[in-house]
């Protein structure tokens, strides 16, 4: 027995790491301490025993004894096994991270006595450490979230907690961090969450991380930039998941988009005259430039209500013939009715009084900034300014045209021009289309010089035409489209001639309103329609693809084909086309003219029997048209191969029909 005792006391002071007890009545003090206890704090078993005192406390560092008094109150309450971390100070001064695991048992004389063991952790704790001085002090934000359809943030480091705004939860108050870990689609825009969506499943497809800028909505309602990596991992469980490292990339996003938004201002003055910024998330206007206009002084860079100064402005200077029809085209803009995502900035022509108290003709147009802010541009059709600033505008042209055009025209183009010859300095990639040039023309001809005639004649468009552009500023002209051939319509507005004529000319050129390609051919006989679902969504008469100018007609049409002959409500359609959108007047106009342009495309390609509308509702007409999803579902063997596992790539929603496909599979 007695070897049974000394082979125990042998096991507690070599082989349990920190091994003691105590008696947990008043005065708590040590009953018994190991050996390796005593190694671990460079003290006897004299020095740490006592029944008048707590001389372990002692040892604890002084900011963890209320941690510590907290965690022995709360072990003799009752019996319970119960952990702690803390700071111990060995006799030599060192210091000790430990873990304490005590736990309590009662005695029959109703007192507790506890079994602790002690585990150094110095090593992880300042790993921990360091890691966590790396995660709140360099300026990333960390976040760690599950691979769901909607998934959860599971980790988010206090940096990105503070680029997102993320208040402190306080007492009877909404704990913001939660409500973010459980929707992380909280902190997306609302239009930017399908391509958030999408993003995610590239990076859960990809075996690499994938970077990228994102804006993100902030708890406050303000909004941020981020430039980040995401890639998908495994954490410590062995589950998926989706890890993202990110900088706060704002202040320089605004500062970039102020410089180009400067430029881009710079370029408009040389072709409007008057230029107002309308802001639809704070409903004011405010006056950029009014060529020195004493008409506008009460609006140049003062916001104002958008509907009182528009009005204002109206009443004071429109022709009253015209002033019903303006009116209309604010209130239009104003409700969001005037241009939809794929439309050509909407343009109107309307008298009105000139600062010199004349009434002139002015063509405006609202040119899209971003989703709140427009510019409304006007300038007087008869009026011929100078532009001399253009002189010093030829390095600025060819360095930053491209990013002008992609802003919100069909096209931009430079180029230098004298009474007889022209020279070309800059076109954005479509600009060749308008000009009848191939990119690759275009871009052998760059500064160099050729007869004005025979760059007329070379776009096809009409001579007197063309020469009123480069005199008057503005000229409707048809142009031919290299693509299909066929001919369009288009509006030009060149900056005016400046004196001597040595300036660059810089000119935009618009889709008319409405304007539709002349059809090449009369077709007698409906050709044959192929309509391709499985893998990404395309639609072939003959051999040759449909171009849809629309991406939402192109998807009506997709959700038409997957209904496979049923009829779609504009409820239903709106419901796929604009996930996010309730049905109002607005989705419902919106859906009407997406409709039309569907109707018109079909119409164009001499396919106008393959839908057939009725009260609103619309279907495909599957007999005049051949489908590999119809062929497929046939059950002909044949056809047995064709499915090979994706449908509709190019939308969300074909992943019920791809469900139902995937399980006739299986």
């Amino acid at each position: 027995m007695e070897n049974k005792l000394e082979y125990m006391e042998d096991i507690l002071s070599r082989s349990i790491s920190g091994f003691h007890a105590y008696s947990l009545s008043e005065p708590v003090h040590l009953q018994y301490v190991s050996r390796n206890f005593c190694e671990m704090t460079g003290y006897v078993q004299e020095e740490l025993l006592s029944e008048r005192e707590d001389l372990y406390k002692s040892l604890v560092h002084p900011a963890d004894r209320d941690v510590y008094d907290t965690f022995i109150d709360n072990i003799k309450s009752k019996e319970q096994t119960l952990t702690c971390e803390y700071r111990l100070i060995k006799k030599n001064g060192g210091l000790r991270y430990v873990r304490d695991t005590v736990t309590s048992r009662k005695l029959e004389n109703g007192s507790y006595v506890g079994c602790s063991v002690l585990t150094d952790i110095t090593e992880a704790k300042k790993e921990e450490i360091n890691l966590q001085f790396l995660k709140e002090t360099i300026p990333c934000g960390f976040m760690r979230c599950t691979c769901e359809k909607q998934p959860k943030i599971t980790y988010i480091n206090r940096q990105m907690m503070d680029f997102l705004r993320l208040p402190k939860a306080r007492d009877g108050e909404l704990d913001y961090l939660e409500l973010y870990k459980e929707n992380i689609y909280l902190m997306v825009p609302m239009e930017e969450r399908r391509r958030f969506a999408r993003y995610l499943e590239r990076v859960y497809a990809a075996a690499a991380p994938i970077a990228g800028e994102m804006e993100l909505l902030r708890c406050d309602g303000t909004r941020a930039y981020m430039f980040g990596w995401v890639t998908k991992c495994a954490n410590e469980q062995g589950e998926e998941e989706f890890q993202c490292v990110c900088l706060d990339i704002t202040e320089r996003h605004r500062v970039k988009r102020a410089d180009e938004e400067k430029r881009y201002l710079k370029a408009l003055t040389d072709i409007y005259d008057k230029i107002f910024e309308y802001d639809l998330g704070k409903n004011t206007v405010k006056c950029l430039y009014s060529n020195n206009s004493p008409m506008f002084k009460w609006l140049e860079d003062v916001p104002m209500q958008m509907e009182e100064a528009t009005e204002r402005w109206i009443a004071g200077t429109v022709d009253t013939e015209d002033g019903g029809r303006v009116r209309q085209f604010f209130r239009d803009f104003f409700q969001k009715n005037l241009c939809e995502p794929d439309d050509k900035p909407p343009q109107i022509t309307y008298k009105s009084q000139s600062s010199s108290g004349k009434m002139k003709l002015y063509s405006g147009i609202f040119l899209k900034i971003d989703e709140s802010v427009s510019l409304y541009c006007c300038r007087c059709v008869s009026d011929v300014k100078d532009t001399a600033a253009l002189r010093d505008e030829n390095a600025f042209l060819r360095e930053n045209m491209q990013e002008l055009a992609t802003h919100v025209t069909d096209g931009a183009a430079a180029f230098a021009v004298t009474d007889e010859s022209v020279t070309p300095l800059y076109a954005s990639d479509n600009i060749c289309e308008f000009f009848g040039f191939a990119k690759e023309t275009w871009l052998s001809m760059v500064k160099k010089e050729m007869p004005i005639d025979d760059f007329i004649a070379r776009s096809h468009t009409d001579y007197e035409d063309f020469r009123k552009l480069l005199r008057a500023g503005e000229s409707e002209f048809t142009y031919i489209d290299l693509k299909s051939g066929n001919e369009r319509r288009v509006k030009a507005v060149c900056s005016q001639k400046s004196p001597g004529g040595s300036a660059p000319r810089y000119v935009m050129l618009y889709h008319m309103d409405g304007a539709q390609p002349q059809e090449v051919k009369d077709v007698s006989v409906n050709p044959a329609v192929f309509i391709r679902m499985f893998g990404y969504f395309d639609v072939f008469v003959g051999e040759k693809p449909i171009a849809f100018r629309n991406k939402k007609a192109k998807e009506l049409f997709a959700l038409l084909a997957d209904r496979r002959g049923g009829y779609v409500t504009s409820e239903e359609a709106i419901s796929f086309l604009w996930e996010d959108e309730p049905v109002n007047p607005v989705t419902l106009s919106r859906y009407r003219k997406v409709a039309l342009r569907l109707k018109n495309t079909l119409a164009e390609y001499g396919i106008s029997d393959v839908m057939e509308t009725v009260d609103g509702k619309r279907r495909i007409v599957a007999e005049n048209v051949q489908c590999d999803l119809y062929n497929y579902l046939s059950g002909e063997e044949e056809y047995a191969q064709l499915f090979k596992g994706s449908y509709l790539n190019n939308y969300s929603w074909g992943e019920n029909t791809l469900a139902e496909l995937t399980g006739d599979i299986l």
